[in-house]
């Protein structure tokens, strides 16, 4: 039903001196006459997104709907750039996060407030189907109204499951654990939910908020596929030419 490409690597990491790092998935579906972009970033994603959406050939004013995971900064402030967009978020989200104050915490308050004036702001249930081939299944914990999107397989494709910060790595999906979560217990419930979703129809990709893609081998594990891409050019130096690379994508002791 969709071609999908995942427009930005989610890196499962955090920053140790500097705050959050904020390094989300961003998806687009296309298919049926629509664009669709499942979760849009921070602010320093910009300019690869920006190329990522020019490689892609997707103008922005093409885009026909934005889906949101959940309200943070980091998966949703990008919106702002996609003017013809249908903008859907979860109803629960919206309840929420239009009612919690400013405060030092991962929600961009002034674009809330901006979203929920929104003309095209769509509010989505548990269990609703909001587009051709798209479900949402609410996953609560990590904020209280993140939401996972299921599509469904078509043509040969398999289904593909958005989890959103639901499960936001592979290291959450087989521990079963979470970092940030609002509520531990209702984030293990949300893992479960999860996990019978990827499991109940054979194939099915995952796609994480703060990961590479997975599927499940022969034995029911996860198993990455593509080569994850990160890295750092820093000026330590007293010539602006010379640079230090740093690699982030491989793992280290």
């Amino acid at each position: 039903m969709y071609k999908l490409d995942v427009l930005i690597q989610g890196y499962p990491g955090k920053s140790l001196c500097h705050g959050g790092l904020g390094w989300s998935t961003i998806a687009l579906l296309r298919g049926g006459g629509r664009s669709i972009l499942i979760d849009v970033g921070a602010f320093g994603v910009r300019p690869e997104f920006a190329r990522q959406l020019a490689a892609a050939r997707c103008e922005p004013g093409s885009v026909t709907d934005v889906v949101l995971t959940h309200a943070h900064w980091d998966h949703s402030v990008n919106y702002t750039l996609f003017p013809n967009a249908d903008i859907w978020i979860g109803r629960a989200e919206m309840d929420w996060a239009t009612k919690e104050p400013p405060g030092f915490n991962p929600l961009p308050e002034l674009y809330v407030r901006d979203l929920a004036r929104h003309p095209r702001l769509r509010l989505l249930d548990d269990g609703d189907g909001f587009l051709p081939g798209l479900t949402a299944h609410l996953v609560a914990g990590h904020t209280p109204g993140c939401l996972a999107f299921r599509m469904a397989g078509s043509g040969g494709a398999p289904p593909v499951l958005f989890s959103g910060d639901a499960a936001k790595n592979r290291a959450e999906l087989l521990s079963m654990a979470t970092d940030m979560t609002m509520d531990a217990a209702e984030s293990r419930r949300s893992l479960e939910r999860i996990w019978a979703l990827w499991r109940e129809l054979p194939g099915t990709l995952l796609v994480p908020g703060h990961d590479l893609t997975m599927r499940l081998d022969g034995a029911g594990r996860p198993e990455y596929l593509g080569e994850r891409r990160a890295g750092i050019a820093a000026w330590f130096s007293e010539d602006l030419l010379v640079t230090t690379a740093i690699d982030l994508a491989a793992p280290r002791d």
